[in-house]
């Protein structure tokens, strides 16, 4: 098969307890896992498909054909953004939380004004988006700015499709799968929480190859 669901970088528990062991373990293996499932069923025997990376496939809706299109976009979306979302995060104190340091540091505050506005404006962007969805940090022709995607959408593919575009360098999802058992409808408790896990370091990596 193409594509496979990778490992968390850390345990279940390990994000405890901003995130629950429970929504991690359906969130990764149930969801997660049932994006990867059908986006392989959707590509199986199309190898112009199957030798791409899935941020290549994405990024390139226009080269998906039409029957396959909205399945692929839906899930393959899925696959990407969980891939980073998993990525993005660490335990509390162990990698998690802070703020960003460097290179980043400076363009948020640059962008921005400081770390607490960029803060203040992800939230936003997090809090309003109506139904399910993810708020993103994008680099898009070397700066920062910030947006939201519906449903698995993803900024690569870009602006006319999903509204927004650039390379994401840091996303929080916002589905209720994602922060429900813990926090049922209080999705602003869930964000301001989330700041505590994450991993700026990787933030800083992606950062740094998307410039």
């Amino acid at each position: 098969m193409a594509f496979t669901l990778p490992d968390l970088p850390y345990d279940f528990s390990a994000l405890e307890p901003v995130i629950d062991t429970l929504t991690m373990q359906i969130h990764h293996g149930k969801h997660h896992g049932a994006y990867v499932t059908n986006l392989n069923n959707a590509i199986a025997g199309k190898p112009a498909l199957e030798s791409k990376t899935v941020q290549a496939i994405i990024g390139n809706l226009a080269g998906v054909p039409d029957d396959i299109r909205p399945v692929v976009r839906n899930n393959g979306g899925g696959h990407a953004n969980h891939s980073m979302f998993w990525q993005i995060m660490a335990p509390k104190g162990k990698g998690g939380g802070g703020e960003p340091t460097g290179e980043l540091a400076a363009a948020i505050n640059s962008t921005f004004g400081s770390f607490a506005n960029f803060q203040a404006k992800f939230n936003e962007a997090a809090t309003k988006r109506f139904g399910s969805g993810w708020a993103w940090l994008v680099v898009k022709e070397g700066k920062l700015s910030i947006g939201s995607t519906a449903n698995q959408d993803n900024p690569l593919m870009g602006e006319a499709i999903c509204g927004l575009g650039g390379t994401p360098i840091c996303g929080v999802d916002v589905w209720e799968h994602a922060y429900y058992l813990k926090y049922q409808n209080r999705r602003p408790e869930y964000l301001t929480a989330w700041w505590s896990v994450v991993n700026w370091a990787k933030v800083a990596e992606f950062f740094a190859a998307a410039k």
